[in-house]
């Protein structure tokens, strides 16, 4: 099983987007978790609604903080927040320098997701 883990600084929007593409696409061959090194609690009502239009119920996930994270991971991906995410072992690093789309309208918020969704479907082509 393949173990993915995606960072961000909240853990509101894009890792939790991030995480939901990779359980979907993955299945049972990866794990995939996301956290952020200032966690807000909470996942951002925006990408709960837009995550439903895929099918995809995000209420079930919770914002955590790296702390929470353990252990190595196949790939560790950064979602282009500027923060400086702490060491995290991992065999491949990218960061993917995505707008935040907290305050994007509707159309901005879907291109990001589906933008996001179409980069973790070639991750996991690749790993």
């Amino acid at each position: 099983m393949k173990r993915v883990l995606f960072v961000c600084v909240e853990n509101s929007n894009r890792s939790q987007m991030a995480e939901a593409f990779a359980r979907l696409h993955g299945g049972d061959e990866v794990q995939a978790l996301s956290a952020g090194s200032k966690p807000s609690g909470q996942i951002n009502p925006k990408a709960v609604r837009f995550m439903a239009e895929l099918g995809y119920d995000l209420t079930r996930h919770a914002s955590k903080s790296l702390d929470e994270v353990t252990g190595d991971f196949d790939a560790v991906i950064t979602m282009g927040c500027g923060d400086d995410c702490p060491w995290v072992p991992a065999k491949r690093r990218e960061d993917w320098a995505l707008p935040d789309p907290k305050h994007m309208d509707d159309d901005g918020y879907r291109a990001v997701r589906d933008e996001i969704g179409a980069r973790v479907m070639s991750l996991l082509a690749q790993l």
